[in-house]
């Protein structure tokens, strides 16, 4: 596990970098939405239109999600750490657990599930993967020991604000 992230408790704080992003917590849906609360309040300090800052927190929502509810699951425990780095051709994001491996050890195809007739008849999941890849670009997976790394790009202008 990427052991330079600060680790927290669900009680604690998350520390934050003002242009790089390095944290880790818990592997729970409360610390899933305040590392969301992290990262968005971290990129303040950029020209980020809402919809763009509505993008990195979806695709981020769905990732962290799914290692909460996958790669961990019910009943188990274990640490997320999320790296977030600025580069002129977008955000990288690489998220570390020590959770279950994926499936065949590969990201899903992610592939648009057909939509009901009917609102109520809409499923409650299985679109994780589609809004994924949808939104983000070079997305890859790996395993190395007992650590799983998925790593990602969303694609969007950076442009830092004057003080």
């Amino acid at each position: 596990m990427h052991r330079e992230a600060q680790r927290m408790t669900s009680d604690q704080p998350i520390s934050q970098m003002q242009r790089d992003i390095r944290i880790s917590f818990p592997s729970t849906a409360l610390s899933v939405r305040r590392a969301l609360e992290t990262v968005t309040t971290s990129l303040a300090a950029l020209s980020l239109g809402p919809e763009e800052l509505g993008t990195v927190e979806l695709v981020l929502a769905e990732a962290l999600n799914n290692v909460v509810e996958h790669a961990y699951g019910e009943g188990e425990r274990g640490w997320i750490s999320l790296e977030c780095t600025q580069k002129p051709d977008g955000l990288h994001f690489t998220i570390l657990d020590e959770g279950k491996p994926m499936p065949k050890g590969i990201v899903p195809m992610g592939l648009r599930a057909p939509l009901p007739s009917e609102l109520e008849a809409l499923p409650e999941g299985g679109f994780g993967w589609f809004l994924i890849q949808d939104l983000s670009h070079d997305v890859q997976y790996f395993r190395t020991g007992d650590v799983n790394t998925l790593s990602f790009r969303v694609n969007i202008g950076v442009v830092v604000r004057p003080n």
